[in-house]
């Protein structure tokens, strides 16, 4: 797979932080239902891992892949439990190496233009903005797409629902990653429907 595949199911990749386990399976198959498919697991929690195996038995309509991922020993990790993708938050050749030794597609991370030329040298030319609105939001990524025609970006970090179609309205955005379709409040709570309406919204985004 190519990631920018990615792009092509959907306007917004949820950028997921799941704390239990039995969250897993239904918090994935909430957003599945809502038009959403490509699914961000972050490795911010002790149970990630456990959490990406089981999304990835019990879901198949999900793309599920994993986020935060920083060292060559996380790519394989998430690689063995059944993770289609890998999202990094920055960039380094030796992730970038790893992945490609693992046959892991990677989106990696980027916040500067240096950091997009080492990428794209390595091969990578679509690439996750963060922290996005941090680092310049909608006008560093109008300012990358003169010297780098040739990137896409998805912009993840600080982006609501009010802000993603200002994004997606850029011609080097083909998607963005958001973390309000998954409230932290609305898993704890196991409000699945909640997550789903959010999923719906998310998906109808697309300007």
């Amino acid at each position: 797979m190519n990631t920018l595949e990615l792009a092509t199911h959907g306007p917004v990749i949820p950028v997921i932080v799941i704390e239990r386990v039995d969250d897993a399976v239904p918090l994935a198959e909430a957003l599945v239902a809502g038009g959403i498919r490509v699914l961000e697991v972050t490795l911010r929690t002790p149970v990630a891992l456990q959490c990406i195996e089981a999304i990835a038995k019990a879901v198949p309509e999900a793309i599920v892949g994993a986020g935060t991922v920083r060292t060559g020993v996380d790519a394989k990790a998430v690689k063995d439990v059944g993770c289609r993708f890998a999202v990094s938050p920055g960039y380094t050749p030796e992730i970038g190496r790893a992945c490609q030794d693992l046959d892991l597609p990677l989106l990696p991370g980027v916040a500067t233009a240096s950091e997009v030329m080492q990428a794209t040298a390595d091969g990578y030319h679509f690439l996750k903005l963060f922290p996005a609105t941090a680092v310049g939001g909608v006008a560093l990524l109008k300012a990358l797409a003169g010297p780098f025609p040739d990137v896409a970006f998805c912009p993840t970090g600080g982006i609501t629902p009010e802000t993603a179609p200002q994004f997606l309205a850029l011609p080097n955005v083909k998607v963005c990653g958001g973390s309000w379709l998954t409230p932290a409040d609305a898993v704890k709570a196991r409000d699945w429907a909640r997550i789903t309406r959010l999923a719906q919204q998310a998906a109808a985004l697309r300007p």
